[in-house]
């Protein structure tokens, strides 16, 4: 099975960032004590286009679930990437089902889940958070709202990924391929090519100081019919807390499920842990449950502190995250548990 998290596979992460190399920067040595703001992160190489189009909103003043609405919409309408929004690979039953929410420093929030037929689930989510009293609506009663307040009813299965999930279909093995040594195989040899990892969170600060975050993912490919992973559950695949600071995570999400990852990670950086330390403390608790596991699956968690410092760590290498800023406008490489 390929999961929508082929971020899962460490071979295909291993192998997308070499293709990518050029990109990346080392972290540079920066003033430990000061941050950025305006300032938005996101995970994947991908996110650098969702970042610049979230800058429009921050350079010019605007509010940030405004910039990181705007910034996340971008891979949502790219049937390119196959792991968020349009585009996504289906379930096992062809479905294209997606998944996503959004919050803000002060905790108001709003989510989707198992949404069909809704290009950008990032904004309906935003609705949730605005028009009713509720946090999550999820399946026909989510359609049925976004239907309400204008959205538009569209087929979101592509004939690129409607081709790779009958191509799935003649063998339905429903197991990821998560090994060390899948690391040499070229990664345009499986559906999506190099570049397709995962879910895009975005974590923002704007000029006021105000924090923000959104996450958004069509979920795992050749999932059951009905799962939801992490990324719309405000705890697990988002958390923002404008008194500590904003996480996201990536990779498999039952496993960010059990641990409420992004919440872990801002409540560490609540009591004065740093971002990149804060990450590396949820992965080494998800790690040590059981490590023989964890050499066959992968997680990473990016952070962003109040005063606008980042950080990023994952199980495995290759697990990439875009800054945009004031000075920077770059893809980095989170460190790894496992080297």
């Amino acid at each position: 099975m390929f999961h929508r998290r082929k971020f899962l596979q460490a071979s295909l992460l291993s192998s997308a960032s070499l293709l990518v190399n050029k990109s990346f920067a080392a972290l540079p040595r920066r003033d430990e004590e000061k941050g950025e703001q305006p300032i938005v992160i996101s995970t994947w190489d991908f996110g650098r286009a969702a970042n610049a189009e979230a800058w429009k909103v921050l350079s010019s003043g605007g509010n940030v679930l405004d910039a990181v609405e705007a910034g996340v919409k971008v891979p949502e309408a790219d049937p390119e990437n196959h792991s968020v929004g349009y585009g996504g690979y289906p379930d096992r039953d062809g479905k294209v089902t997606l998944d996503a929410c959004i919050m803000d420093g002060n905790l108001n929030c709003g989510s989707v889940a198992f949404l069909e037929h809704i290009v950008h689930p990032i904004s309906v989510a935003k609705l949730v958070m605005e028009k009713t009293p509720h946090i999550m609506l999820v399946g026909e009663g989510a359609l049925q709202f976004a239907l309400a307040n204008g959205f538009q009813k569209e087929n979101l299965l592509t004939p690129e990924a409607e081709k790779a999930w009958k191509e799935w279909l003649k063998t339905s093995k429903y197991a990821p391929v998560i090994n060390i040594e899948n690391q040499k195989k070229d990664p345009r040899q499986l559906p999506g090519g190099p570049h397709n990892h995962d879910t895009i969170g975005m974590l923002a600060i704007d000029a006021k100081g105000m924090m923000g975050g959104a996450c958004t993912t069509s979920g795992a490919a050749w999932k059951l019919h009905g799962r939801v992973g992490d990324s719309p559950i405000i705890g697990a695949g988002l958390y923002v807390d404008g008194e500590a600071g904003a996480a996201t995570s990536s990779g498999l999400g039952e496993e960010v499920i059990r641990t409420c990852g992004s919440h872990a990670v801002v409540e560490m950086m609540r009591s004065g842990t740093k971002p990149e330390a804060a990450c590396k403390k949820v992965v080494e608790r998800i790690v040590k449950r059981d490590v023989e596991r964890a050499k066959g699956l992968q997680v990473g968690f990016l952070a962003l502190d109040k005063k606008g410092r980042f950080g990023a760590y994952a199980i495995h290498k290759g697990f990439t995250y875009s800054v945009k800023s004031a000075s920077i406008e770059k893809v980095f490489e989170a460190e790894s548990y496992f080297k």
